[in-house]
């Protein structure tokens, strides 16, 4: 018997989170988190670490000198639990939970699978 929970804000708990069989004490759906807080979505742009990723935020900043917009991006180091296996490209909600790490404050919630041919970094996409 596996303990598994819902972390309201209507996200569907995983089915690997219910049925697989690792062990994450920062995992939302089977570890000691709460998300609340913010929400936000990014892209993947780099998976390299072991559960966790960095996500890419795009937006834009108005220069009221020029009446105009510019791009600017930030980084993101989110934590990524076993259930979710995400690529590099890939669109990912994200909550905010409590510091799981130096720099890590949010967790992986739902993944949307991207169809991107080249450089995911390249790609400018407003969330």
């Amino acid at each position: 018997l596996r303990y598994w929970r819902n972390v309201g804000l209507s996200f569907q708990t995983p089915k690997e989170a219910k049925e697989g069989n690792f062990v994450d004490k920062k995992c939302p759906f089977t570890g000691n988190v709460s998300i609340r807080g913010k929400i936000m979505k990014g892209m993947v742009i780099s998976t390299k670490m072991k559960r966790t990723i960095i996500i890419r935020r795009n937006y834009l900043h108005y220069i009221k000198k020029y009446h105009r917009f510019e791009k600017r991006h930030s980084n993101l180091a989110v934590h990524c639990s076993p259930a979710f296996e995400p690529k590099e490209g890939d669109i990912v909600t994200v909550g905010q939970c409590r510091p799981l790490a130096k720099t890590v404050r949010f967790n992986v919630l739902k993944v949307e699978k991207n169809q991107i041919f080249g450089s995911a970094r390249k790609q400018f996409i407003l969330f």
